[in-house]
């Protein structure tokens, strides 16, 4: 497995303990429909949280969250359409970011962004 999957994995885990710590449930993890990918949906406060996981090791190209870019929103908008959509109970959603810097192997920094966007 490449480096660059391992943070990634890494931070995904991280995210959901945050996120469980924070006192949210946990209803999938890398959730897929066709092509499309929510790292993490989440439930509180009767809203159902699409959460896009970005972890980095270093800082030095941008903060993790810079990364969730128009195209990607998109991207997450018709994916939280289709589990809308398989999910119909669910009527309140919004759209999350946990960015995450890891150095030397250990956590330097998780925000959250809560209504990140839309």
């Amino acid at each position: 497995m490449s480096k660059h999957s391992e943070i990634g994995i890494k931070g995904e885990q991280l995210a959901e303990e945050f996120l469980l710590n924070k006192g949210y449930s946990i209803l999938n993890r890398n959730w897929r429909s066709g092509r499309k990918e929510v790292d993490i949906v989440a439930f509180i406060d009767n809203t159902v949280v699409i959460v896009e996981v970005k972890t980095r090791s270093a800082t030095v190209f941008g903060f993790p969250e810079e990364a969730v870019n128009l195209r990607k929103q998109r991207h997450l908008r018709v994916a939280a359409e289709s589990y809308l959509l398989e999910n119909p109970r669910y009527i309140n959603i919004r759209f999350d970011i946990v960015s995450i810097v890891i150095k030397g192997g250990s956590v330097q920094e998780i925000v959250h962004f809560e209504s990140a966007f839309y």
